[in-house]
This record gives C-alpha cells, sequence and structure tokens, in this order.
C-alpha cells in the first residue's frame, strides 16, 4: 500500500474479530520475524506485520530523510488509519522496539498495550549519540563492501558474535535465519541503520515519565546490557514492568519462543 512517500508491505491477518497486535522488527528483520510466536498466538490474537523502511519488499519514494524513525512513525500512522485501525496492541524489537517506545510516546491513543523487547530509549546525551552515528557509519559501509564482495553472510556471522546475542548461533533454526535475513538489499539497510539507528533517533528518556501506557519490558538472561538499560527504564516509567527471560539473549523470540509467547499472552490478557 502506498502511503505519502511510501509503498508499505505487510501482511494483515487473522479473525477480525479477534484483539490485534502490530509487530515492529528488529535490524535486518522483516515481515517473517515473528511467525513461530504468530503460530502460538493465532488462535486469541489477529496481527500485521509491516516490512519497516530499508527492510524487506517495503519501499521509501522518497529522500534518505523519510528512514528516520520520527517520518516512519507518521506513515505507519497513517497505514493504521487506512487499514481503519483505531487501536491495538504492540509488540516491538530491538530496532522495531525503539519504534514502538516512540509510537507509544506520541500516539498513546493509538495502543492499549505495548510489549517491548531487548529495546531501548536511544542514548541520552549528544555526545553518545554522536559517537554511535560514526560507529552505525561504519557498520552500514561493512555491510556494504561485504555484499560487494559477495560476502554478506560473513558479515552476518560476525554481527552474532555480539555479546548480546549470546549462543544463538547455536540454535538449530539459525541458518533459516540467516536466510532470511539474506533476502535483504544492504544498500536500504545501510539507509535504515543510518537514518533510523539508535545515534540517530531523539532520546525518549526524558519523556518516559510521561507515560501512561502500560509497557512490558522484555530482555533475555543473557542480555546484560539490555538488562542494564530496561531496569532503568522501568525506574523512571511508572506503567512499565520488566521480565526477565531465561535461556535468551538479545533475540528473545527467537531464541525462547515459548516464555516471549506466554509472557505477552499473559500480559495482554491481565486487566490494566
Amino acid at each position: 500500500m502506498v502511503i505519502k512517500n511510501y509503498q508499505f508491505y505487510y501482511s494483515f491477518m487473522g479473525n477480525p474479530e479477534k484483539p490485534l497486535i502490530i509487530f515492529l522488527h528488529g535490524f535486518m528483520g522483516n515481515i517473517d520475524e515473528f511467525d513461530e510466536a504468530i503460530k502460538l498466538l493465532s488462535d486469541e490474537f489477529s496481527y500485521l506485520t509491516i516490512d519497516l523502511p530499508g527492510h524487506g519488499k517495503t519501499q521509501v519514494l522518497a529522500g534518505d530523510d523519510y528512514y528516520t524513525m520520527t517520518n516512519t512513525a507518521h506513515a505507519l500512522i497513517n497505514l493504521l488509519d487506512e487499514l481503519k485501525i483505531a487501536k491495538c496492541f504492540l509488540v516491538g524489537y530491538s530496532m522495531g522496539g525503539r519504534l514502538a517506545l516512540y509510537l507509544t510516546l506520541n500516539f498513546p491513543e493509538r495502543f492499549y498495550k505495548v510489549v517491548l523487547e531487548s529495546a531501548s530509549p536511544g542514548l541520552p546525551t549528544e555526545a553518545e549519540r554522536l559517537e554511535r552515528i560514526k560507529l552505525d557509519t561504519q557498520i552500514g559501509r561493512k555491510v556494504i563492501r561485504s555484499f560487494e564482495k559477495n560476502d554478506f553472510a560473513a558479515f552476518l556471522s560476525n554481527w552474532y558474535e555480539q555479546p548480546i546475542f549470546a549462543c544463538i548461533k547455536n540454535h538449530p533454526e539459525y541458518d533459516r535465519m540467516v536466510e532470511s535475513r539474506l533476502q535483504n538489499n544492504p544498500q536500504e539497510l545501510d539507509k535504515s541503520l543510518r537514518f533510523m539507528g539508535t545515534g540517530y533517533q531523539p532520546s525518549l528518556w526524558e519523556k518516559l515519565k510521561d507515560n501512561t501506557i502500560p509497557i512490558l519490558l522484555l530482555v533475555g538472561q543473557y542480555d546484560k546490557k539490555f538488562i542494564s538499560i530496561n531496569a532503568e527504564m522501568a525506574k523512571r516509567c511508572e506503567f512499565a514492568q520488566m521480565k526477565i527471560i531465561d535461556d535468551a539473549g538479545h533475540n528473545i523470540h527467537f531464541e525462547n519462543t515459548l516464555a516471549f509467547v506466554e509472557n505477552i499472552k499473559y500480559f495482554l490478557s491481565a486487566a490494566s
């Protein structure tokens, strides 16, 4: 569907009489990111999955500024309007979690409850943001070079060596996940990383105290960096609660799908 400067690729499935969950994938993910979790949720919920700008089959039809979090968020709200979705649940992972938090804080009237998986409010200081922009620019160049050398798979292998991902490479479905990542366009990934990366996005730390939407913060047992970030988020946000998921690093929905689904079901079904 064309929404002003975007052509969004999405899947809107399930019984429209059931509560709707929107799923927002992470960096290098796509519309299939949450498939295994959705299979376990489909009896109770309908769902909308979307290829975010720079990923999958979604196309940005204007300049690079339309890869930013602010413009992407407004475009997603316009998409919801076109689909006649007034209010729903929201689940976001990593980059998609940062976007989900931005949507929650800026369009609270559109969401009942929100689940943020391994997400953050961005970086609090300008110095930190500038340093991260430099790092993300370097990573983006590596993505493009690896593609030019026909070695994108090697880049992915190195990417998943990061401590936050723990033992994800030992997962029996790891190769399938990598194959899905390889379907992305590296030039588009570079734009997403540079313009919706943690350094480029506006810091949301100060706005957490104003939030009134119930938020569940999910972090993996082995993801020490995001346990620390999310503990501080829960401290600053009265309506947020944090849950540490066993046997998982950063990518909880992939590493421990059952626990991920059970926590979503309980949180979304519980009375506020």
